[in-house]
């Protein structure tokens, strides 16, 4: 499959390291150094990832009939020392917020977007270590309806 979209870098004048970036109709930022104020290049390529796998992960759930009612990923990263600081490591930890949820729905979730479903994750892995942690969180039940 190919993709058809075209991305459209471009600086943006008196702003040293920040490019405007545009994707089809979508735009967006990256930024580096001091005062930054848009992901750096290397923080959108760990937010590819929490997107990536955080969209494979809802989804295969919903197909399991799970009711997520809250979803955060954080993913924490290592880098190499030397240039170019390649990612090394990547962890990430996923806390679902729910009524029920089944651990092992959870876990098979996440091991199939790790192994199969994130195409962000397939281009990495081969150079870069990622972890997946999880942890579940019950949801309080609704209140009851006033009498």
């Amino acid at each position: 499959m190919t993709m058809n979209a075209t991305l459209q870098l471009k600086t943006v004048e008196g702003r040293g390291l920040l490019f405007a970036c545009r994707v089809g109709d979508v735009a967006f930022h990256l930024d580096s150094g001091p005062g930054s104020i848009a992901p750096s290049p290397v923080q959108a390529v760990l937010a590819a990832i929490g997107g990536c796998t955080g969209m494979d992960v809802i989804s295969i759930l919903r197909k399991k009939r799970q009711t997520v009612t809250d979803y955060a990923l954080e993913l924490a990263a290592e880098r190499a020392e030397q240039h170019p600081r390649v990612l090394t490591r990547v962890v990430v930890t996923h806390r679902l917020t729910g009524r029920g949820l089944s651990a092992a729905a959870v876990e098979e979730a996440i091991r199939l977007s790790d192994t199969k479903y994130c195409s962000v994750q397939g281009m990495l892995r081969p150079t870069v270590e990622i972890v997946s942690r999880w942890e579940i969180v019950e949801a309080p039940a609704e209140p009851a309806p006033a009498a």
